[in-house]
C-alpha cells in the first residue's frame, strides 16, 4: 500500500506577545482569526489560529505567543520558511502593502516563480508567491479584497539535520512527488491546491534552537479518523514512533519526529473550528476546551488582552 498525504494542514510556531501577532496576520497579512484557545498542555498561553475565512485545511497558522520569552534560531530540524499564495496578479499590491507598513522585504526567484521574502515581528521567515491554484478567500479586512487575499499556504521550506532521509520519507511515506532540483533546493508537491509544495534544503544545516520566531512543526492533513489511524499505522510500519491520538477539539493529531529532526503532525480534517462557536462569530472570545472551563478565571488573568484591529 502507497499513501499519498494531500499536503500541509498546519503550521504551528512560537512567537511574542499576542497582540503584535494578532496585528501583523490580521492587520497586515488580512489572515481571519478563526480560534482563540489556550495551549492544551500549558493552558497560560494562549493558542491562536489564522486562516482563510473558514479556516480550512491548509491555509491555518496556529502560534503559542510567549511574551518575553527567549529568541529561537532558526536551522535544521525545522521550518525555514512558510510560503503563502496569493492569486496572480496579486504580487504588486502586496509589494506596496509591505513598503505601505515598512516591513523590508526582498524579492526572488525560485523554481521559475517569483517571491517576496520578509519576516514576521518576532523573526519567522516568510514568504508570498502567485498562483493560479486554490479557491479564493472570501475573508475581507482592510483593505484587502479577495482579489489579493491570501489563499493559504503556497507550502514550506524544510530544514533537515539530515536532508536525503527527510527527502526519503516526503516520497516514500508521506507519497509527495518530487518533481525537480535547482540549486541548494529539492522540490515536492503533493495532490492538493494549496500547502502542496515542499522544498527541502539538500544540504545538513546547524540545528535550530526553539524559541521565539521559530516553527515549533508542521501538521500534515488526514481525511477523518479512520484515515488518521491507517497514517499511523503505515507511519510506525516504517520505522517511526508515533504518539497515540491527540484530542485536540478542532481535529484530532498524532505527532512523529522524522530523522532529520523535524516534528510532524497528522491532523485530521474535521470536525473544524466552528462546531463550538458559529462560523460568523469565530475567533470572538476565548474558547476553552472543557477539562479547563472550571479554571477560566483564573486562566484570563494570566492571558495578555489583545484585540483584533484594522490597520489601514
Amino acid at each position: 500500500m502507497n499513501m499519498k498525504t494531500m499536503g500541509i494542514h498546519h503550521i504551528t510556531a512560537i512567537v511574542g506577545h499576542p497582540q503584535e501577532n494578532v496585528d501583523f496576520y490580521a492587520g497586515v497579512l488580512g489572515l481571519r482569526l478563526v480560534k482563540q484557545t489556550v495551549n492544551f498542555d500549558d493552558p497560560g498561553t494562549y493558542h491562536l489560529y489564522f486562516g482563510n475565512e473558514s479556516g480550512k485545511p491548509g491555509t491555518i497558522i496556529t502560534f503559542f505567543p510567549w511574551p518575553g520569552a527567549h529568541q529561537g534560531v532558526i536551522g535544521g530540524g525545522q521550518v525555514g520558511v512558510t510560503s503563502y499564495v496569493v492569486p496572480n496578479g496579486a504580487m504588486d499590491f502586496w509589494e506596496k502593502r509591505l513598503e505601505k507598513f515598512q516591513i523590508p522585504f526582498v524579492k526572488m526567484e525560485r523554481f521559475g516563480e517569483q517571491y517576496l521574502q520578509f519576516d514576521d515581528p518576532h523573526g519567522l521567515h516568510l514568504e508570498i508567491v502567485g498562483r493560479e491554484e486554490g479557491e479564493a478567500n472570501t475573508w475581507n479586512f482592510g483593505e484587502i479584497t479577495s482579489a489579493f487575499a491570501i489563499k493559504g499556504f503556497g507550502g514550506a521550506t524544510l530544514l533537515s539535520l539530515h536532508p536525503e532521509k527527510t527527502g526519503e520519507l516526503l516520497e516514500k511515506v508521506m507519497g509527495l512527488q518530487m518533481i525537480g532540483t535547482e540549486g541548494d533546493f529539492i522540490r515536492y508537491r503533493s495532490t492538493a491546491d494549496i500547502g502542496n509544495v515542499i522544498d527541502l534544503k539538500s544540504s545538513p544545516m546547524d540545528r535550530g534552537a526553539m524559541g521565539v520566531g521559530t516553527v515549533h512543526h508542521i501538521a500534515w492533513r488526514a481525511l477523518h479518523d479512520q484515515d488518521q489511524l491507517v497514517w499511523k499505522n503505515y507511519v510506525e510500519a516504517h520505522g517511526y514512533s508515533v504518539t497515540p491520538v491527540q484530542d485536540r477539539n478542532y481535529f484530532n493529531a498524532i505527532y512523529f519526529r522524522e530523522h532529520g529532526e523535524i516534528l510532524f503532525e497528522i491532523a485530521t480534517d474535521p470536525p473544524g473550528f466552528a462546531h463550538d462557536e458559529s462560523h460568523e462569530t469565530m475567533g470572538e472570545k476565548l474558547m476553552l476546551p472543557e477539562q479547563y472551563e472550571s479554571h477560566r478565571a483564573q486562566i484570563e488573568r494570566l492571558l495578555k488582552p489583545f484585540q483584533v484591529r484594522e490597520l489601514d
